[in-house]
């Protein structure tokens, strides 16, 4: 079987009303890529600053339909949203079906992270391991695999911390991964905040696959109760984690353990910087460019 895929390059202010158009008219997924990753420094896109849905300043919108879809009519949709668009912006191709499952596995194979912390995609079966602590994990369409070097920082940090019956918030929780992690990991109680509804879910089903959605708390910023915890983890952005950082130092208990990445390298300096009003004995680790920074809450 095959399928037909529309792709428009477009400026990501567009991308919103064209993919609500295409999907009324029949897409069965829209996909979204950075248009300048061949050319240029890829942008990062992890976790939103609250309130904002960051995209690349020009997208590739891939939209794909039944292979007997009009093509004629999705110019013509298309051509009626955006009147500049040139037809050397759309292109069409026919994909080949194929088992996207396996292709998925091909990409994220098991991971060790720490001492006895792995992540293991869902549909594969973990050796018995008595001192091994497995993530069984689906992303769907939410951040954190533990394949960036942002989210394994996290995860390795999570790996030596003491979590047994402590409270852990994962603020931009994406997958789950950081807050599943730290459940299994012996953490009593989990608050995970995101500003995406999708990663919420994703976080919840993840959860129960790992069987620990009873210790998983989930929120949007507005509706996160704001309970001090033992401990606080943070993958987002920079800019981000510069504007939180009174709400950090809020929910973090005096004597109380962060850590902060999602950062780049040479975007440390100025965080520790800041966060120093509050924590104490500040760290930066560093791994293929990005950084993790992790402190002590002042008593």
């Amino acid at each position: 079987m095959t399928w037909l895929e529309l792709s428009l390059t477009l400026r990501s202010d567009q991308q919103e009303s064209v993919e609500a158009a295409l999907e009324d008219v029949g897409a069965l997924s829209v996909t979204l890529l950075d248009a300048d990753a061949d050319t240029s420094d890829e942008q990062a896109i992890l976790e939103p600053a609250v309130g904002e849905t960051p995209l690349w300043s020009q997208v590739v919108l891939a939209a794909l339909f039944e292979a007997d879809t009009d093509r004629s009519g999705l110019v013509h949709v298309l051509g009626e949203l955006l009147p500049e668009l040139e037809p050397d912006q759309i292109s069409f191709r026919e994909v080949a079906d194929q088992d996207w499952t396996r292709v998925w596995m091909d990409q994220f194979r098991p991971m060790q992270f720490g001492r006895r912390l792995w992540i293991y995609p869902w549909n594969i079966e973990p050796p018995t391991d008595a001192e091994a602590i497995v993530v069984r994990l689906d992303p769907g369409l939410a951040f954190g695999t533990g394949t960036h070097p942002t989210t394994a920082l996290c995860l390795q940090w999570l790996d030596v911390a003491d979590l047994d019956g402590a409270r852990v918030i994962d603020y931009g929780c994406g997958s789950g991964v950081l807050a599943i992690a730290a459940a299994l990991l012996g953490a009593g109680e989990v608050i995970g905040v995101d500003n995406d509804p999708q990663a919420l879910e994703a976080s919840r089903d993840n959860a129960r696959r790992n069987g620990v959605d009873d210790r998983l708390a989930l929120f949007l910023p507005d509706a996160e109760p704001g309970i001090p915890a033992n401990y606080l983890v943070a993958n987002i952005l920079a800019g981000p984690l510069h504007e939180l950082a009174p709400r950090f130092a809020e929910r973090v208990k005096a004597g109380g353990r962060m850590a902060l990445s999602g950062i780049l390298e040479g975007q440390d300096g100025e965080l520790v910087e800041r966060y120093a009003e509050w924590f104490e004995d500040l760290e930066v680790s560093v791994r293929e460019g990005w950084v993790r920074i992790e402190g002590r809450r002042r008593h």
